[in-house]
């Protein structure tokens, strides 16, 4: 039985494949606005159901697979911050995260097919950014790497010398929490070999 990552993110796809998790990858598209009234960890679940289902209905009926889809939100003062669209949006969600705590919450499921057993969660870990100067915000937009991340840093980049403490999950920040997802998989069946 194979899996199937329903993600475009490379991040995710570096933690599989550094475990030793053998996978394939087919994105999606998907609409990722947040319905009105929902919770960050609801919409994290939802998104990652409808990327999960999306790739799991394309497939073919003879296939044998598990398909993972996964979705990851920073959440401060209730407040989700996405991806910022811009230098000045980076700065802006860096400057509101600084000297201080969030949470970082990714949804999943994972979907059997043919079948359709299906297993779906959140993991949250806390994170604590350390109280970056101006300049330093600066600097780090300008290197470019919060442009295409959730809450506009990466932990496993530039960023993480900016982070003296987190409480969880360390892979959930980076997109996919490795022990969950494992545990999620052989639930399912999922064997490799």
């Amino acid at each position: 039985m194979k899996l199937i990552l329903a993600s475009a993110s490379p991040r995710r796809a570096e933690i599989l494949a550094a475990a030793g998790i053998p996978f394939e990858t087919r994105a999606t598209n998907i609409d990722e606005a947040r319905d009105p009234g929902e919770s960050p960890e609801i919409m994290a679940e939802r998104l990652a159901g409808a990327k999960a289902e999306a790739v799991a209905q394309k497939l073919d009926a003879s296939e044998s697979a598990i398909v993972l889809g996964a979705d990851t939100v920073v959440v401060a003062d209730a407040q989700v911050l996405g991806k910022p669209l811009s230098k000045a949006a980076a700065r802006e969600m860096l400057l509101s995260l600084r000297g201080r705590e969030h949470q970082v919450i990714t949804g999943f499921t994972a979907v059997r097919v043919p079948g359709g057993a299906l297993k779906k969660g959140h993991e949250v870990t806390r994170v604590w950014i350390a109280p970056m100067t101006d300049e330093e915000v600066n600097a780090y937009v300008e290197t470019g790497e919060p442009l295409d991340k959730a809450g506009a840093y990466a932990i496993q980049g530039i960023a993480g010398r900016y982070i003296p403490r987190i409480e969880g999950c360390y892979f959930n920040v980076v997109g996919l929490p490795l022990a969950r997802i494992w545990q999620v998989l052989t639930s399912l069946g999922w064997r490799q070999g």
